[in-house]
């Protein structure tokens, strides 16, 4: 999305998502490498705090530092957010014992300490990613000094109120309609036309294969804004792809772990009407034009789960990697078509100005290979120097698998279409059953030949 737009370029260090409180730090000399991160809410009670120090103490855990302020999943409550030593004591059993003690927990980050044996915490299930809503690195209803509608009253306001709705949705509900203002659509049909002019030369066939499938379906146009809910049930049908609304920037772990689950996190906001060719950050343009189209095409969404499943318990630095291979792949991506580069990535396709750019003779294409990209530098500010070309989808998908066996991982994840849910593939067990399933579908494709043949016949 959108959501990963610059999301490797916002610091994720907790000093600067949370809004500070009084806080308590021990004198433990503090460690990044031996931290984790904790959310939770106490019952209200009194001498809770003091249960809950006693749950640290208990299991030998040192405090870097602690902090109270009020929930973001309810205002009356409040909420601790604590920084552990994760070298010492037992912080899985402390979690254990908060999961029974508290009204929710959330385990933000974890280096060394695991969850199940060797297995660092991830979403299991397409409803732990309700657990990312508050956690939005920059953005959201707070805009920059040098945002176009940081002085706007008005526009504040209005982003306030998109905030709110991707802050309180959870995972099973529609996702509220949003009745634009005709400044709003006056600012989409202006990005909407000009895109649009060059989408017939400069972008993949692909793409242009769908687009006129979301302008039946969805009510692309240029005096309509579509609606998340309206587009996300689109993408169910094509490729099993959704949509999640979501206030402003995740971190990229977060972001990747929903692309693992088919989950696209969408901004619903537009950027300011002063500037209509330009936005800071993704808005509802970028992702309904330049995201959604491609994640209705089978392959692109097989390539955009590869690298959500990728970084599922995967270490910091190659968290790092895959986001910059998104980068160069889902946000400014090129494959070849007719012998020619055309654009596939959103940020290409969204950008009036780059995508006639990017397949001018000033940038350089160079052949995708993840294991160069991952690593590759790039700006956030200009166009980008580089670009990557893949030969396909499905080429660009069998590469990133083979980059994904690198990063390692005592364990295999594999996800389960019927239940929607990851599971560990760390034993004979599992195993078995991947093997029944496995010759379950066999079974279908040869007898799918046979009678193909005997109709030939």
């Amino acid at each position: 999305m959108g959501t990963l737009y610059e999301a490797n370029n916002v610091s994720t260090n907790e000093d600067n998502i949370y809004t500070r409180s009084p806080k308590v730090i021990s004198n433990v000399k503090e460690d990044n490498s031996t931290k984790i991160s904790l959310i939770f809410s106490l019952n209200e009670e009194i001498g809770a705090l003091g249960k809950a120090l006693h749950i640290f103490e208990k299991h030998g855990i040192n405090l870097f530092h602690i902090e109270s302020r009020l929930s973001r999943q309810n205002k009356d409550d409040h909420e601790f957010y604590v920084v552990c030593d994760n070298s010492m004591g037992s912080v899985t059993d402390a979690i254990k014992e908060f999961r029974e003690s508290s009204k929710y927990i959330h385990v933000l980050s974890e280096a060394h300490e695991t969850m199940h044996e060797s297995t660092p915490w991830f979403p299991r299930k397409m409803r732990d990613l309700d657990q990312f809503s508050g956690r939005i690195l920059s953005y959201g209803s707070d805009l920059d000094a040098d945002h176009p509608g940081f002085r706007d009253v008005l526009y504040r306001k209005r982003r306030k109120e998109f905030a709110d709705i991707a802050n309180q949705y959870r995972h099973g509900q529609p996702i509220p309609h949003v009745t634009y203002n005709e400044q709003e659509i006056s600012t989409w049909g202006t990005v909407f036309n000009e895109l649009t002019k060059l989408y017939p030369t400069n972008a993949c066939k692909e793409f242009n294969n769908i687009f006129p499938l979301l302008v039946d379906n969805c009510g692309y146009n240029e005096s309509t804004i579509p609606q998340l809910e309206d587009v996300s049930r689109f993408l169910q049908d094509c490729s099993g792809f959704r949509l999640r609304p979501v206030a402003g920037l995740l971190s990229s772990r977060d972001f990747l772990a929903g692309l693992a689950f088919r989950v696209f996190h969408s901004t619903q906001y537009i950027r300011h009407h002063s500037v209509p060719m330009y936005t800071p950050e993704p808005d509802v343009c970028h992702e309904l034009l330049g995201h959604v189209p491609l994640f209705a095409d089978p392959d692109f969404a097989e390539f955009s789960q590869e690298i959500g499943m990728a970084s599922l318990g995967a270490p910091d630095e190659y968290i790092t990697r895959l986001a910059t291979l998104y980068w160069f792949t889902v946000e400014f991506g090129l494959c070849v078509e007719n012998n020619e580069p055309k654009a596939y990535g959103a940020g290409l396709l969204s950008s009036f100005g780059e995508l006639q750019y990017c397949l001018s003779d000033e940038p350089k294409v160079v052949p995708f290979d993840p294991f160069v990209a991952c690593v590759q530098a790039f700006p956030i500010t200009n166009y980008q120097p580089m670009y990557y070309l893949a030969n396909s989808f499905k080429d660009a998908k069998e590469k990133l698998r083979q980059y994904a066996m690198t990063i390692p991982r005592p364990y295999t994840i594999h996800y389960n279409p019927y239940t929607q849910n990851m599971e560990v593939v760390d034993g004979n067990e599992q195993v078995v059953n991947m093997v029944r399933t496995l010759r379950n579908d066999m079974d279908i494709i040869i007898d799918a030949l046979r009678k193909a043949q005997v109709k030939q016949i």
